[in-house]
């Protein structure tokens, strides 16, 4: 049974109709008091409740509800309804333990869903409350479709288990890592063992996108909608609509265009550029980020409302420091393919060899490891790999190029080359990072991240 909470009859009329059209059953009150009686006598399947209840439209009466449910049934999953005037109390009401929000007026397709996903994630979290806390590998691999991932360090299975019981819902996935940790891997794992696997799975680079293309690029456009749009263009969302969209690094989105993606992702509604007419999306959500969101939230440089539109699951992925154990298990993975693609069916990696990589600190993680394994197949030439073929190619990395020369190909990565000559330019510009930023041809902004990715020191009042 749902619970409606409103004290606006015309509210609890409409939704009850239509939660009983989706095959629901409910019960609608019109107090706190009332809903409270009702939770404690029998424990619902969801409640969907409003915020206010008094003249008084502060919205205290509806967190003061809202802890009142969890204290009595903390299992119960609650749906906030608020105007869209009042997301700032929702993000309140996810604080104290709402497991979503709505806005009024809302769209009937998109609230269902909702409910679904709501439901169905609190089943399988239910479901799953007494299992075995360590799985083996063996184990999640004979329930889920994980063979793409290398790995068996108990931080990479507990993530996986997570991922596994979170992807049978539309459950919003947010996944946090360094950069190099697999989580276009992890999202991609999301939607094989969904119910989407066989539609879209849609991959967005966020960072990529200008403030001025992301309507465009995401929405689409219509030929004419603007002076350089002289074609049909089809937007991100339209491509990935019934199945999954991936966005990653979405830490690197400005202000202003976190706003027109919080739009779709509440209204589950688009409009492509040039066409006025609203487009309805069903789509399920993941995004990814190596950046801490949650203090970029305290500094006000991403959207507190947004932030908690998408991460109703959190998944954070460990360094590979973290799990020195799965190293060999990446460099025979990677040695195998190598086998395959250069077609040096010899190709192997000594014990000794092995050992020295398990213990190397690997700041780019899993994309350094592979690099650093393809660069010395590719420059040693032998069939056995030893810890000197490694150590050679690592050496190389710090070894700066001539003046006007390029390193080798396969010396370095295009990480590697960016970030030092960022650091030449802050040591010859003093750390005056307007000057440096100008000599890199770079917005302050995109140094700032820069200089955060590649954990290069400066000092911002330069």
């Amino acid at each position: 049974m749902i619970l409606i909470v409103d004290d606006d009859v015309a509210v609890r009329t409409s939704l009850g109709l239509l939660l009983k059209q989706a095959g629901y059953a409910t019960q609608a009150v019109a107090t706190p008091e009332d809903a409270l009686r009702v939770v404690q006598e029998a424990a619902p399947e969801l409640v969907l409740m409003d915020m206010n209840y008094s003249l008084d439209t502060s919205g205290q009466d509806g967190l003061h509800l809202l802890a009142q449910v969890k204290r009595a049934t903390p299992q119960v999953p609650v749906i906030l309804i608020t105007g869209w005037g009042s997301i700032t109390l929702a993000v309140e009401g996810m604080k104290a333990g709402a497991a979503e929000f709505v806005t009024k007026p809302w769209n009937n397709d998109s609230l269902l869903q909702t409910i679904r996903t709501v439901i169905s994630l609190a089943e399988t979290t239910a479901a799953h409350a007494d299992d075995d806390v360590n799985p083996t590998r063996r184990q999640l691999d004979k329930q889920y479709h994980f063979q793409s991932i290398v790995g068996q360090d108990a931080q990479l299975l507990h993530v996986l288990r997570n991922v596994g019981q979170v992807a049978a819902t539309d459950a919003s996935v947010l996944i946090e890592g360094e950069s190099g940790t697999g989580k276009e891997l992890i999202a991609e794992a999301v939607h094989q063992n969904s119910h989407r696997r066989n539609k879209p799975f849609v991959k967005v680079n966020l960072g990529g996108i200008s403030a001025s293309l992301f309507e465009s690029e995401m929405f689409g456009h219509r030929r004419g909608a603007f002076t350089d749009a002289k074609t049909d263009r089809q937007g991100r969302f339209e491509m990935a609509n019934g199945g999954t969209i991936f966005l990653d690094e979405i830490g690197e989105l400005d202000l202003g265009s976190q706003v027109k993606l919080l739009r779709v992702l509440q209204d589950r509604t688009y409009e492509v550029l040039g066409d006025s007419r609203p487009r309805s999306l069903d789509i399920r959500v993941i995004c990814a980020t190596n950046r801490n969101l949650a203090e970029m939230v305290r500094e006000g440089r991403f959207r507190e409302d947004l932030f908690y539109r998408i991460n109703l699951i959190t998944v954070r992925l460990p360094a590979l420091r973290e799990r020195p154990d799965d190293v060999p298990l990446l460099v025979q993975h990677f040695v195998q393919n190598l086998r395959t693609t250069y077609n040096r069916p010899a190709l192997k990696v000594g014990t000794r060899a092995l050992h020295w990589l398990r213990e190397q600190p690997l700041p780019g993680n899993i994309r350094e490891l592979k690099n650093l394994v393809e660069r010395a197949v590719l420059v040693s030439g032998k069939d056995e790999l030893g810890p000197e073929d490694f150590q050679a190619q690592t050496q190389k990395v710090t070894v700066k190029a001539a003046e006007g020369e390029l390193p080798a190909v396969g010396a370095m990565t295009l990480d590697e080359i960016e970030a030092q000559m960022i650091r030449k330019t802050v040591d010859f510009y003093a750390g005056n990072l307007s000057r440096v930023a100008k000599a890199l041809g770079l917005s302050r902004g995109a140094l700032y991240r820069r200089l955060e990715k590649f954990n290069i020191p400066y000092d911002a009042a330069q």
